[in-house]
């Protein structure tokens, strides 16, 4: 993509609205982002957003912030990082600033605590929709290796409740041993 100052100020502005108005954390906003820059705006496949996403939820830090760095390097370069970093940071770093100057007051209103209540429950709903989606992608593949990782990984998690850190880096273990194996087959041979 041809870096110009419109296409920086329309991904600053993009990720500052995602992050300004949605409510939830990391895996809601990564969600809104594939929505606004793989749905709406083309600037990335599905499978870039995927791999933003992993990287973004394995690397220490925010994801949200994490997610939106990758997306603005990869699409814009360092600028585009810069933009999107500020567009990530801004909102919370806004609103943080005037919760802590009303905080006494907000903190011991009940309507407020009801209303994020509330919140807690669309956001544990855009959160499952983000997952069965990532789900159907994985069954759509219709790869058995892929659909056994997801499975064992949701069993250990939820069931066994293994440490999600050991999920994720036995997962890209695999996928680099996964990708290894089928950079060594035969150019001939699609099976993987």
């Amino acid at each position: 993509m041809k870096r110009s100052a419109r296409s920086l100020f329309t991904l600053f502005w993009g990720i500052l609205c995602v992050n300004a108005f949605t409510f939830g954390g990391g895996f809601v906003i990564v969600t809104v982002l594939k929505r606004k820059f793989v749905d709406e705006m083309h600037w990335l496949s599905e499978e870039e957003m995927l791999d933003y996403v992993a990287i973004a939820q394995s690397a220490p830090g925010s994801i949200a912030v994490n997610a939106s760095i990758l997306l603005g390097l990869n699409t814009l370069g360092v600028p585009g990082l810069i933009a999107a970093v500020l567009g990530a940071i801004t909102p919370p770093l806004v609103i943080l600033s005037l919760i802590t100057l009303i905080y006494d007051a907000f903190s011991q209103n009940r309507v407020v605590a009801l209303m994020l209540r509330g919140m807690q429950a669309g956001v544990a709903a855009v959160i499952l929709d983000a997952a069965a989606s990532l789900a159907v992608k994985v069954f759509k593949k219709k790869r058995p290796i892929y659909i056994l990782m997801m499975a064992a990984a949701f069993a250990g998690v939820f069931f066994f409740k293994v440490n999600v850190m050991l999920v994720l880096l036995l997962a890209l273990a695999l996928g680099v041993s996964l990708a290894l194996f089928a950079s060594k087959k035969p150019k001939g041979d699609t099976r993987a």
